[in-house]
């Protein structure tokens, strides 16, 4: 296990509530590009330290060399030792990890200290390891000092498995990068624009469907990946991203940032009702800050790109309503849904 950064000058102390000078274990897989802003931002309210403990990475990122927050980088085993040592004074984990969630759950139990969960999962993975792991997260549903969400759609879920203490942590890009001013390349048309893996679970075939024409950006796509620069670029260029996801049996789409980083740009987004974003009235609202359509219907999808494509007025007052939404989904916001989270375990 090795040392990570040390922690930042100047970090704010925690809350009039909290009288335990330990820090919180936060166990989490990796700290991509995308999360180490919102790392940041937790670590200069909170005293935490970061157990990255590996395995596979979402979005092809592995995370980032240098952090700017205190880190550690025990094995799955050794995250329960960890949990479990009595240095914390709380032990924050998400689901990923088959070894580190359930010992990092052993470990805070047997420290006697609050754990916290942080939930994505809006459906319950329809597979083998999902069924052996249900008994263990449905039990944590129910027994976890607090639950932070990814969004309303998530807290409606928990919920509804017996989660009491549920805390929103809105998802957030780095909205004063994506929402900067660009320099679109110059496109002919009207431009739908699609950002993803073509997998069938991203849907980038029924966007075929319904706009063969569509620029397709991304891994193994004819717009290849891009660079963060390049592709804010295209988003400015486009007149609608299209975020088409349909469930499979082992994922439903947690979020999707493709939503956060185009409305940062003014730019309308179709998503389905299977994006997280767009759920429960979350960040995609119908005809407020963008359409939503059936999953996995390519000609709700086209009627959809139609009608947004036929009336410009409707594109601009969704566009600028996008981005004034998206403007609260704040890295601050999401580190601040953990600080509520840990205050009411800290008061009990």
């Amino acid at each position: 296990m090795t040392a990570g950064a040390p922690a930042v000058p100047g970090a704010a102390p925690d809350g009039p509530l909290v009288d335990d000078p330990r820090p919180v274990l936060f166990v989490t897989g990796h700290a991509p590009p995308e999360r180490v802003g919102a790392f940041a931002a937790l670590h200069a309210r909170v005293r935490v330290v970061f157990a990255l403990f590996g395995g596979r990475a979402l979005h092809a990122t592995t995370g980032v060399r240098d952090l700017p927050f205190g880190f550690v980088r025990p094995t799955q085993r050794g995250v329960g030792a960890l949990a479990a040592s009595g240095r914390f004074r709380a032990v924050i984990c998400g689901t990923g990890g088959r070894v580190a969630f359930p010992a990092a759950y052993a470990g805070a139990r047997a420290a006697g200290v609050p754990f916290v969960l942080w939930s994505s999962l809006w459906a319950h993975p329809r597979s083998l390891a999902g069924a052996a792991g249900w008994p263990l997260l449905a039990h944590v549903y129910r027994t976890a000092d607090a639950v932070v969400t990814y969004g309303p759609h998530v807290s409606r879920y928990v919920r509804r498995h017996g989660a009491r203490n549920v805390h929103e942590a809105p998802q957030a890009v780095d909205n004063a990068f994506w929402g900067a001013p660009a320099d679109p390349p110059q496109r002919a048309g009207f431009d739908v624009l699609f950002v993803g893996r073509p997998g069938h679970q991203k849907g980038y075939d029924l966007v075929r469907l319904a706009w063969p024409g569509a620029t397709a950006v991304g891994p193994d796509l004819p717009g290849g990946v891009l660079g963060p620069e390049a592709l804010r670029n295209f988003y400015a260029a486009a007149d609608v991203v299209v975020v088409p996801s349909r469930p499979t049996a082992t994922v439903r789409e947690t979020w999707g940032l493709v939503v956060n980083e185009a409305m940062c740009q003014g730019t309308p987004v179709i998503a389905s009702d299977a994006v997280g974003a767009a759920a429960a009235g979350g960040l995609v609202r119908d005809g407020w800050t963008g359409l939503v359509v059936p999953a996995g219907d390519p000609a709700a999808l086209r009627r959809a790109i139609l009608r947004l494509r036929d009336d410009p007025a409707l594109r601009a007052r969704l566009g600028a309503a996008a981005r004034d939404a998206v403007g609260a989904y704040t890295f601050a916001a999401w580190a601040e849904g953990f600080r509520a989270a840990l205050d009411t375990v800290a008061a009990r």
